[in-house]
């Protein structure tokens, strides 16, 4: 049976540079659980280390972490990716690692934080997150579906760091599986100004990087349980699954 699931796929944590220290797995797990958001995806900015906290910070509440992460293309473009499991999220992470230059400056960027389950800090990520790895977008998409993950456009509507500000348009060799729009674009809005893009589905996520922003923008899946599988049957229209911005 089918049913809708409140979904917002696109959260930072503390580990972000540009995230607030308050993005702490328990703090990020309440305000969903306070808001009633059914699904949380953790992308981090080149990083996954802290989607084991926010999971087992989740363990026995009702929302379900999807493990992702955001990054940042030789092209200056920022990619969604979203696993079914951890360890995939990790292997992306060591491609991405692998062609991150720079170390970060937490006075210039922020701190990076790397926190337990119980919001207490592990560590800190001395690579510089914020920056642009040296992989190319398509080998990015392609690396992900490799993984068995989903490849989103991050925020088409912003003037930098989207697929369509760097490069102006979107290659047809690039397969994103969705392009994402902020809650500053509604999806009537987002239709009318990427018209030519509307054979891919449309979602809506927060992008939060403050407790308050979390549920800001999010999508309505409607799918038989809260798993990526479902999510992307849901996004390929499957079975009378769908997704839509809300």
């Amino acid at each position: 049976m089918l049913k809708c699931y409140r979904a917002d796929l696109h959260i930072h944590t503390c580990l972000s540079p540009c995230g607030d220290l308050s993005m702490s797995p328990r703090k990020i797990v309440a305000e969903a659980l306070r808001k009633e958001i059914d699904i949380i995806g953790i992308c981090d900015h080149n990083s996954a280390e802290n989607i084991p906290a926010v999971t087992k910070a989740a363990q026995g509440k009702d929302v379900v972490v999807i493990p992702g992460m955001e990054v940042c293309t030789k092209e200056e473009i920022h990619v969604i990716a979203l696993f079914d499991d951890i360890d995939s999220s990790f292997k992306l992470q060591s491609l991405v690692h692998d062609n991150l230059r720079g170390e970060n400056d937490p006075e210039a960027f922020g701190m990076q934080v790397i926190a337990n389950e119980f919001d207490e800090v592990e560590g800190f990520q001395t690579k510089l997150l914020i920056g642009a790895s040296e992989l190319p977008v398509e080998l990015v998409v392609d690396t992900i579906h490799q993984l068995n993950g989903i490849a989103i456009a991050s925020h088409i509507d912003r003037e930098s760091y989207s697929v369509i500000s760097q490069l102006g348009f979107i290659p047809e060799t690039t397969k994103f599986d969705a392009l994402e729009f902020s809650s500053n674009t509604s999806d009537a809005e987002a239709r009318r100004r990427w018209h030519q893009y509307t054979h891919y589905p449309f979602v809506r996520n927060s992008d939060a990087h403050k407790l308050e922003d979390i549920g800001k923008g999010m999508c309505e899946c409607t799918i038989r349980e809260p798993s990526l599988q479902e999510i992307a049957k849901a996004l390929r229209n499957e079975g009378g699954r769908t997704v839509r911005a809300i």
